[in-house]
């Protein structure tokens, strides 16, 4: 009979203890997907020393393959379902494309407008039109404008290893 109390008081703190830490769990996850404020760091831990113009990742890339190094921007857009691309605005007119590294981490979806700085490998390439379309698909773009895509693009292509989104937006 004590044993059987035993293990009933024991199996009774053990559930009392499991829903503590579900309750728990589900309030900090509520409080991380409600911040309005999406700065920090994702993906690879970089700082902000010596960052290279943006004006000469365009130059380096109209005469090499790739740029190596970091730059600084406001972000344009960024992929609506999930955070997994962005978008900067180059001083050329042109956008250039953030990938993250083996689609390793993502950043806010709320980040656009925000400054960055982000770190990893940039080129120049041309996108087929499925991938142009997926991009305007995860964009929020209207069925019209998605299928207006007909050719391919050429494009400033950044693969980023990390990114600091900056909070002086």
């Amino acid at each position: 009979m004590k044993k059987s109390i035993l293990i009933l008081s024991a199996v009774a703190c053990t559930v009392f203890a499991c829903e503590q830490n579900k309750s728990n769990d589900t309030d900090t996850t509520h409080e991380e997907l409600t911040t309005d404020i999406p700065v920090g760091v994702f993906g690879a831990t970089i700082n902000e020393s010596e960052i290279t113009p943006l004006t000469t990742l365009v130059t380096v890339l109209e005469e090499e393959e790739e740029f190596h190094g970091k730059v600084m921007g406001e972000i344009r857009e960024v992929c609506a379902n999930k955070g997994c691309w962005m978008t900067l605005d180059l001083p050329n007119g042109e956008t250039m494309r953030v990938t993250f590294k083996d689609y390793g981490f993502f950043v806010p979806t709320n980040s656009q407008g925000y400054p960055v700085v982000i770190e990893g490998v940039a080129s120049k390439k041309t996108t087929d039109v499925e991938t142009l379309r997926h991009y305007a698909e995860d964009a929020g773009k209207s069925v019209e404008e998605i299928e207006s895509i007909t050719s391919p693009k050429k494009e400033y292509a950044f693969e980023a290893v990390g990114v600091i989104i900056k909070d002086d937006a």
